[in-house]
């Protein structure tokens, strides 16, 4: 079963009716707002096509139902579509900002400050080894070696670091921002960002997968696929035109008109 976009969208916002507030419905309304003999009225969804019954306004604010050019179509069909995702992609590119720039910042004050910290972590991982009975390590390197190690990192490169975990975390925040308001340029970045990040991703699974490596190239490849083909990136499919064309045929009026009901579908929803 095809997933409509539209009933999700009255769900989170619900339904969006006009004529709500008029005092007289005429026949030229039908598409959008019908009334039976007996007075009882029904609302078209410009949204999701649904019809909602519902009296006559007590105290009308208007006295027709509005024409086409004073009314503003929701988002439907393909457009609503690319918004949800979009979004959504949008969403999980905050989360990576979130972790990498909390990293970044644990990077810097590390540099800044492991001097003074030095003494006192080498003493609590000391304690949990003993508490734990021994080395923790698991045949490798033990818990007090890795830490050992990570002082011994210069400053330059702990900077180094730092910075660029940061300067990711920008290029990432840029693209939430552009993917949730649905700019064109936003998907090209996303995919370029993304699709380099697809190698390193499947050399790590190469030298222990786990689930969550797993998960991360998985969604990453949804999004690579979403965009390229779903979004007609570098001309795939029609390209830009064939993009606008499609969003076209789902947008403002005629979008309406083209969807309109007839008698059969005055169902309650």
């Amino acid at each position: 079963m095809r997933l409509r976009y539209e009933l999700l969208g009255c769900s989170l916002h619900g339904h969006a009716l006009v004529g709500t507030d008029a005092a007289t419905v005429r026949a030229r309304d039908a598409l959008v707002v019908r009334q039976d003999a007996d007075g009882l009225r029904w609302y078209r969804c410009l949204r999701c096509d649904a019809w909602k019954p519902g009296p006559a306004p007590a105290a009308p604010t208007r006295d027709t139902v509005p024409g086409p050019d004073e009314i503003e179509v929701p988002l439907r069909g393909r457009p609503l579509r690319d918004r949800f995702v979009l979004r959504l992609i949008a969403l999980d590119r905050a989360l990576h900002v979130i972790g990498l720039t909390l990293f970044g910042t644990a990077v810097l004050l590390f540099a800044a400050y492991r001097e003074a910290w030095g003494p006192t972590a080498g003493q609590i991982v000391a304690v949990l080894q003993g508490a734990l009975g021994g080395p923790v390590g698991h045949g490798g390197p033990t818990l007090l070696v890795e830490v050992e190690r990570a002082f011994a990192v210069p400053d330059a490169t702990l900077y180094r670091l730092a910075l660029a975990v940061l300067a990711y975390a920008v290029l990432e925040a840029v693209e939430a921002v552009g993917l949730w308001y649905a700019r064109r340029w936003a998907e090209y970045l996303t995919f370029v960002a993304t699709s380099v990040l697809l190698v390193p991703e499947v050399w790590e699974l190469t030298h222990g997968p786990t689930p969550t490596k797993v998960a991360a190239l998985v969604v990453n490849l949804a999004v690579v696929a979403y965009l390229l083909v779903a979004k007609r990136l570098f001309g795939l499919r029609g390209g830009g035109q064939a993009e606008d064309a499609e969003r076209a045929q789902d947008t403002g009026w005629p979008a309406v008109e083209r969807a309109g009901p007839g008698t059969d579908r005055l169902t309650a929803r």
